[in-house]
Protein backbone atom coordinates (compact mmCIF):
# COMPACT_ATOMS: atom_id res chain seq x y z
CA UNK A 1 0.00 0.00 0.00
CA UNK A 2 1.24 3.37 -1.27
CA UNK A 3 0.04 5.84 1.26
CA UNK A 4 1.46 9.33 1.83
CA UNK A 5 2.35 9.65 5.61
CA UNK A 6 0.35 12.76 5.59
CA UNK A 7 -3.03 10.89 4.82
CA UNK A 8 -5.05 10.40 7.14
CA UNK A 9 -6.84 6.96 7.66
CA UNK A 10 -9.60 5.29 9.33
CA UNK A 11 -8.52 2.59 11.86
CA UNK A 12 -11.51 0.55 10.05
CA UNK A 13 -11.13 1.71 6.51
CA UNK A 14 -10.17 -1.21 4.33
CA UNK A 15 -7.86 -0.32 1.76
CA UNK A 16 -6.40 -2.42 -1.01
CA UNK A 17 -2.26 -2.74 0.00
CA UNK A 18 -2.70 -1.78 -4.27
CA UNK A 19 -4.16 1.48 -3.98
CA UNK A 20 -1.88 5.12 -3.85
CA UNK A 21 -3.23 7.26 -1.44
CA UNK A 22 -1.95 10.80 -2.16
CA UNK A 23 -0.75 13.27 0.75
CA UNK A 24 -3.34 14.78 3.02
CA UNK A 25 -5.74 12.63 1.81
CA UNK A 26 -8.61 11.39 4.20
CA UNK A 27 -9.98 7.89 4.19
CA UNK A 28 -12.84 7.80 7.28
CA UNK A 29 -13.60 4.89 8.79
CA UNK A 30 -16.08 1.59 7.08
CA UNK A 31 -14.67 3.13 3.76
CA UNK A 32 -13.56 0.11 1.07
CA UNK A 33 -10.97 1.59 -1.43
CA UNK A 34 -10.38 -1.85 -3.98
CA UNK A 35 -7.07 -2.78 -5.81
CA UNK A 36 -5.43 0.02 -7.97
CA UNK A 37 -7.33 3.18 -6.57
CA UNK A 38 -5.87 6.29 -6.84
CA UNK A 39 -6.54 8.93 -4.08
CA UNK A 40 -5.30 12.57 -4.72
CA UNK A 41 -4.72 15.03 -2.35
CA UNK A 42 -6.51 16.58 -0.23
CA UNK A 43 -9.24 14.04 -1.56
CA UNK A 44 -11.71 13.16 1.05
CA UNK A 45 -13.62 9.75 1.39
CA UNK A 46 -16.71 9.80 3.44
CA UNK A 47 -17.95 6.58 5.79
CA UNK A 48 -19.69 4.04 4.27
CA UNK A 49 -18.00 4.71 0.71
CA UNK A 50 -17.40 1.65 -1.64
CA UNK A 51 -14.74 2.08 -3.98
CA UNK A 52 -14.11 -0.86 -6.59
CA UNK A 53 -11.14 -1.19 -8.72
CA UNK A 54 -8.62 1.04 -10.48
CA UNK A 55 -11.21 4.44 -9.55
CA UNK A 56 -8.87 7.83 -9.48
CA UNK A 57 -10.43 10.63 -7.24
CA UNK A 58 -8.88 13.82 -8.00
CA UNK A 59 -7.69 16.40 -5.93
CA UNK A 60 -9.96 18.22 -3.33
CA UNK A 61 -12.97 15.64 -4.45
CA UNK A 62 -15.34 14.77 -1.73
CA UNK A 63 -16.94 11.62 -2.04
CA UNK A 64 -19.63 10.19 -0.29
CA UNK A 65 -20.75 12.95 1.77
CA UNK A 66 -24.05 13.09 3.93
CA UNK A 67 -27.14 13.53 1.46
CA UNK A 68 -28.41 17.28 1.74
CA UNK A 69 -31.98 15.87 2.42
CA UNK A 70 -34.34 17.39 4.87
CA UNK A 71 -35.40 13.75 5.31
CA UNK A 72 -31.72 12.58 6.50
CA UNK A 73 -31.03 11.78 9.74
CA UNK A 74 -27.70 10.39 9.86
CA UNK A 75 -28.85 6.63 9.07
CA UNK A 76 -26.23 4.16 7.93
CA UNK A 77 -26.43 4.64 3.78
CA UNK A 78 -23.77 4.12 1.08
CA UNK A 79 -22.66 5.20 -1.49
CA UNK A 80 -21.33 2.43 -4.30
CA UNK A 81 -18.95 2.67 -6.87
CA UNK A 82 -17.54 0.12 -9.57
CA UNK A 83 -14.39 0.33 -11.60
CA UNK A 84 -12.45 2.32 -13.84
CA UNK A 85 -14.08 5.21 -13.24
CA UNK A 86 -12.52 9.10 -13.86
CA UNK A 87 -13.30 11.48 -10.95
CA UNK A 88 -11.92 14.74 -11.17
CA UNK A 89 -11.35 17.61 -9.08
CA UNK A 90 -13.51 19.02 -6.79
CA UNK A 91 -16.26 16.61 -7.38
CA UNK A 92 -18.68 15.49 -4.85
CA UNK A 93 -20.90 12.75 -4.77
CA UNK A 94 -23.55 11.86 -1.76
CA UNK A 95 -24.43 8.69 -0.02
CA UNK A 96 -27.97 8.06 -0.02
CA UNK A 97 -31.13 9.00 2.03
CA UNK A 98 -32.80 6.34 3.81
CA UNK A 99 -31.46 3.55 5.87
CA UNK A 100 -29.26 0.98 3.70
CA UNK A 101 -29.89 2.69 0.51
CA UNK A 102 -27.32 3.68 -1.68
CA UNK A 103 -26.41 6.04 -4.17
CA UNK A 104 -24.91 3.64 -7.32
CA UNK A 105 -22.19 4.39 -9.83
CA UNK A 106 -21.53 1.98 -12.23
CA UNK A 107 -17.70 1.43 -14.31
CA UNK A 108 -15.78 3.46 -16.95
CA UNK A 109 -17.44 7.07 -16.01
CA UNK A 110 -15.55 10.02 -16.74
CA UNK A 111 -16.67 12.88 -14.26
CA UNK A 112 -15.18 16.02 -14.75
CA UNK A 113 -14.08 19.10 -12.54
CA UNK A 114 -16.32 20.73 -10.36
CA UNK A 115 -19.61 17.94 -10.94
CA UNK A 116 -22.17 16.92 -8.27
CA UNK A 117 -24.20 13.67 -7.73
CA UNK A 118 -26.45 13.58 -5.28
CA UNK A 119 -28.15 11.21 -2.90
CA UNK A 120 -29.71 8.03 -4.32
CA UNK A 121 -28.62 8.71 -7.72
CA UNK A 122 -28.15 6.02 -10.01
CA UNK A 123 -25.51 6.27 -12.96
CA UNK A 124 -24.99 3.56 -14.96
CA UNK A 125 -21.81 2.81 -17.25
CA UNK A 126 -19.39 4.66 -19.99
CA UNK A 127 -21.00 8.00 -19.28
CA UNK A 128 -19.01 11.48 -19.93
CA UNK A 129 -20.62 14.64 -17.56
CA UNK A 130 -18.57 17.67 -18.52
CA UNK A 131 -17.47 20.56 -15.87
CA UNK A 132 -20.47 21.47 -13.02
CA UNK A 133 -23.05 18.87 -14.02
CA UNK A 134 -25.28 19.11 -11.04
CA UNK A 135 -27.54 16.03 -10.72
CA UNK A 136 -30.28 16.62 -8.08
CA UNK A 137 -31.32 13.60 -5.67
CA UNK A 138 -32.26 9.96 -7.12
CA UNK A 139 -31.87 11.19 -10.91
CA UNK A 140 -31.09 8.15 -13.14
CA UNK A 141 -28.53 7.82 -15.94
CA UNK A 142 -28.32 4.74 -18.21
CA UNK A 143 -25.01 4.07 -20.24
CA UNK A 144 -23.16 5.61 -22.72
CA UNK A 145 -24.83 9.40 -22.02
CA UNK A 146 -22.97 12.91 -22.23
CA UNK A 147 -23.88 15.67 -20.04
CA UNK A 148 -22.03 18.51 -21.61
CA UNK A 149 -20.78 21.47 -18.64
CA UNK A 150 -23.35 22.73 -16.47
CA UNK A 151 -26.25 20.72 -17.08
CA UNK A 152 -28.64 21.08 -14.10
CA UNK A 153 -30.96 18.06 -13.37
CA UNK A 154 -34.42 17.90 -11.04
CA UNK A 155 -35.00 15.31 -8.84
CA UNK A 156 -36.25 12.20 -10.32
CA UNK A 157 -35.42 12.97 -13.82
CA UNK A 158 -34.23 10.15 -16.01
CA UNK A 159 -31.52 10.45 -18.71
CA UNK A 160 -31.97 7.35 -21.43
CA UNK A 161 -28.94 5.82 -23.17
CA UNK A 162 -26.67 7.31 -25.71
CA UNK A 163 -28.64 10.52 -24.95
CA UNK A 164 -26.58 13.50 -25.57
CA UNK A 165 -27.69 17.18 -23.51
CA UNK A 166 -25.87 20.45 -24.29
CA UNK A 167 -24.54 22.75 -21.90
CA UNK A 168 -26.40 24.71 -19.76
CA UNK A 169 -29.57 22.86 -20.27
CA UNK A 170 -32.11 22.67 -17.62
CA UNK A 171 -33.38 19.56 -17.39
CA UNK A 172 -37.02 18.95 -15.23
CA UNK A 173 -38.26 16.23 -17.40
CA UNK A 174 -36.94 12.84 -18.61
CA UNK A 175 -34.08 12.82 -21.51
CA UNK A 176 -35.01 10.45 -24.61
CA UNK A 177 -32.43 7.88 -25.08
CA UNK A 178 -30.57 7.81 -27.74
CA UNK A 179 -31.12 11.78 -28.83
CA UNK A 180 -29.25 15.05 -28.73
CA UNK A 181 -31.56 17.85 -26.09
CA UNK A 182 -30.66 21.32 -25.62
CA UNK A 183 -31.77 24.42 -23.81
CA UNK A 184 -34.37 25.96 -21.50
CA UNK A 185 -36.17 24.82 -21.74
CA UNK A 186 -34.42 21.89 -22.63
CA UNK A 187 -35.81 20.42 -25.95
CA UNK A 188 -35.55 17.26 -28.32
CA UNK A 189 -32.97 18.52 -31.32
CA UNK A 190 -32.64 14.92 -33.56
CA UNK A 191 -30.85 11.84 -33.15
CA UNK A 192 -27.37 11.56 -32.20
CA UNK A 193 -25.69 10.16 -35.10
CA UNK A 194 -21.89 10.59 -33.81
CA UNK A 195 -22.36 9.40 -30.27
CA UNK A 196 -24.11 6.58 -31.74
CA UNK A 197 -22.03 5.72 -34.52
CA UNK A 198 -18.72 5.81 -32.05
CA UNK A 199 -20.82 3.70 -29.58
CA UNK A 200 -20.52 1.06 -32.45
CA UNK A 201 -23.89 1.05 -33.44
CA UNK A 202 -24.72 0.40 -37.04
CA UNK A 203 -26.10 2.23 -39.99
CA UNK A 204 -29.33 0.56 -40.40
CA UNK A 205 -29.82 0.59 -36.76
CA UNK A 206 -29.02 4.60 -37.06
CA UNK A 207 -31.64 5.12 -39.83
CA UNK A 208 -34.80 3.31 -37.91
CA UNK A 209 -33.99 5.98 -34.85
CA UNK A 210 -34.01 8.51 -36.95
CA UNK A 211 -37.24 7.12 -38.46
CA UNK A 212 -38.43 6.69 -34.87
CA UNK A 213 -37.50 10.53 -34.37
CA UNK A 214 -39.45 11.66 -37.36
CA UNK A 215 -42.90 9.39 -36.22
CA UNK A 216 -42.60 10.93 -33.05
CA UNK A 217 -42.51 14.58 -33.53
CA UNK A 218 -43.38 15.26 -37.25
CA UNK A 219 -46.05 12.93 -38.34
CA UNK A 220 -48.57 14.76 -36.54
CA UNK A 221 -49.95 11.50 -34.73
CA UNK A 222 -51.67 11.24 -31.61
CA UNK A 223 -48.82 9.71 -28.84
CA UNK A 224 -50.45 6.85 -28.56
CA UNK A 225 -50.74 5.79 -32.43
CA UNK A 226 -46.91 6.71 -32.97
CA UNK A 227 -45.78 4.49 -30.16
CA UNK A 228 -47.83 1.61 -31.58
CA UNK A 229 -46.23 1.75 -35.23
CA UNK A 230 -42.65 2.37 -33.28
CA UNK A 231 -43.64 -1.29 -31.47
CA UNK A 232 -44.12 -2.45 -34.98
CA UNK A 233 -40.64 -1.86 -36.28
CA UNK A 234 -38.71 -4.93 -35.21
CA UNK A 235 -35.23 -2.89 -33.33
CA UNK A 236 -33.83 -3.43 -30.19
CA UNK A 237 -33.38 -0.25 -29.28
CA UNK A 238 -36.45 1.56 -30.77
CA UNK A 239 -37.75 -0.57 -28.28
CA UNK A 240 -36.33 0.49 -25.77
CA UNK A 241 -36.98 4.07 -26.37
CA UNK A 242 -40.62 3.08 -26.32
CA UNK A 243 -40.54 1.10 -22.74
CA UNK A 244 -38.96 4.35 -21.81
CA UNK A 245 -41.51 6.58 -22.85
CA UNK A 246 -44.35 4.55 -21.35
CA UNK A 247 -42.56 4.46 -18.35
CA UNK A 248 -41.91 8.02 -17.68
CA UNK A 249 -43.61 9.36 -14.99
CA UNK A 250 -42.38 13.17 -15.14
CA UNK A 251 -43.21 13.43 -18.51
CA UNK A 252 -40.07 13.36 -21.14
CA UNK A 253 -38.72 16.38 -23.45
CA UNK A 254 -40.58 17.11 -27.03
CA UNK A 255 -38.81 18.61 -30.07
CA UNK A 256 -38.89 22.00 -30.52
CA UNK A 257 -40.79 23.60 -32.79
CA UNK A 258 -38.15 24.48 -35.53
CA UNK A 259 -37.01 20.47 -35.38
CA UNK A 260 -40.86 19.46 -36.16
CA UNK A 261 -41.94 21.68 -38.84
Amino acid sequence: MNVHPTAIIGARAEISPTAHVGPYAVIEDDCVVGDGCEIGAHAVIKRFTRLGQRNRIGEHAVIGGEPQDVKFRGERSFLIIGDDNLIREFVTIHRACGEDEATRIGSRNFIMIGAHIAHNCRIGDDNIFANGVALAGHVMVEDHVFLSSNVGAHQFVRFGRFAMVGGKSKIVQDVLPFFTTDGNPARARGVNIIGLRRGGMSAPERLNLQRAFRLLFRSRLPLEQALAELEMMDDRNVAHLVGFIRSSKRGWTRAARAEVE
